[in-house]
């Protein structure tokens, strides 16, 4: 028999649980039977969120930490830069899942079912979602559930994998300046990829040390774990302990998301392209795109209606492309663009709210050639 509910959300992530207490307290949606379905029956600091903004945000109760300034390290170009009026800003994920928590819990009509989603489909009228125990029926459906094999398997569209393994250390010698975030720091061997420590430092002695890559492939455990070591190494850290660890990997896809929903099922977090293709931040654009949805959902009922496509869109593409063919230059590439670009107009950028004119500047500053060669390859469709 099937349990029926106004609305499910599949997957209880950040996405996830953001909706669900948004919803929560949203003018149409507060009194209806709501459902979010996830395997995850406790929440840990499985992950750190990082974001630059202006002022005071929403999460500044929960901040971690944070710094007004950050550096960049290439052989080419290295700086220390002022974010001012930003702040860049440190977030653990268990702080995040708790207090959206106790925000739903408030709430007795959705509840929450600790099973994995295996199938889905819209009806017409009804959604059907089905677990290894049950099925379920709703009017609408929320999917956070990254569908990895449709944009490994599609060629239209590349993709590029950020992905990281990071150490949080303790080290004897006081290495770290707890004022600055090492930002990107491409002095490691780049072995014909783009690679680059970054460094969120919480004391002179303590910081999460991370080696992330934007590429293709993932390495194994060793390779990542080998660099922090090296990185540390050559810092002259010292005696140093491992209070935890963290891993992932980042979908960095231009792919166009949206064009899986359909009037009763939205996708939504990473699933629904809402991780920044270029960069792979998320936090920020969840709690954007949400707060969007949920005036969308005031006056509209069709999902497939929900994202459009804009011209940052295609500026995504266009870095892709190029990182993508070219993975080598990725240090020359973010190397131009912050010798030459203000931190604040590249964050506004990133963050899609520069002018026209604005956007040219930047791209002004960047290397024509490739980018020219790449515009003409995806115009034309040329390989």
């Amino acid at each position: 028999m099937q349990q029926a509910y106004d609305y499910i959300i599949g997957g209880g992530g950040a996405s996830g649980l953001y909706l669900a207490a948004v919803l929560a307290e949203h003018p149409i949606y507060k009194n209806l039977k709501g459902l979010v379905i996830d395997p995850k029956t406790s929440y840990e600091n499985d992950r750190t969120w990082c974001f630059w903004e202006e002022g005071i945000g929403a999460w500044d109760a929960h901040i971690f930490k944070q710094w007004d300034t950050i550096t960049f390290k290439s052989d080419a170009f290295s700086n220390t830069i002022s974010l001012d009026p930003f702040q860049y800003k440190m977030i653990r994920s268990k702080e995040v899942y708790t207090t959206l928590m106790d925000r739903i819990k408030k709430h007795p009509n959705i509840e929450f079912c600790y099973e994995k989603i295996n199938h889905f489909r819209d009806e017409g009228i009804r959604v059907l979602v089905s677990t290894d125990q049950h099925t379920f029926s709703s009017n609408k459906f929320f999917s956070s559930i990254l569908n990895w094999r449709l944009i490994q398997t599609q060629t239209k569209y590349p993709l590029l994998q950020q992905h990281f393994v990071g150490w949080f250390v303790k080290t004897s010698n006081p290495v770290f300046n707890e004022r600055q975030a090492t930002f990107m720091d491409f002095s490691v061997s780049q072995k014909k990829n783009t690679r680059f420590m970054y460094v969120l430092p919480f004391s002179d002695s303590e910081a999460l040390v991370e080696y992330t890559l934007f590429s293709k492939d993932l390495l194994s455990l060793k390779e990542y774990e080998k660099a922090i070591d090296s990185y540390l190494i050559q810092m002259g850290a010292g005696e140093y302990s491992i209070v935890e660890k963290e891993q992932g990997s980042i979908p960095m896809t231009a792919f166009p998301f949206e064009k899986q929903n359909s009037k009763n099922i939205l996708h939504i977090g990473s699933a629904g392209g809402w991780t920044k293709a270029t960069t792979g931040f998320t936090f920020k654009n969840i709690e954007r795109k949400t707060n969007e949805l949920s005036r969308f959902l005031e006056s509209n009922t069709d999902f497939s209606k929900f994202t459009k496509s804009n011209r940052f869109r295609f500026y995504d593409l266009l870095f892709l492309d190029v990182l993508h063919r070219y993975n080598e230059k990725g240090s020359m590439l973010f190397s131009k663009l912050f010798e030459k670009n203000t931190p604040q107009r590249i964050f506004r950028f990133l963050d899609e709210q520069t002018r026209i004119i604005d956007e040219i500047k930047l791209m002004q500053t960047m290397p024509t050639g490739i980018f020219v060669l790449a515009f003409l390859r995806r115009f034309f469709g040329l390989k």
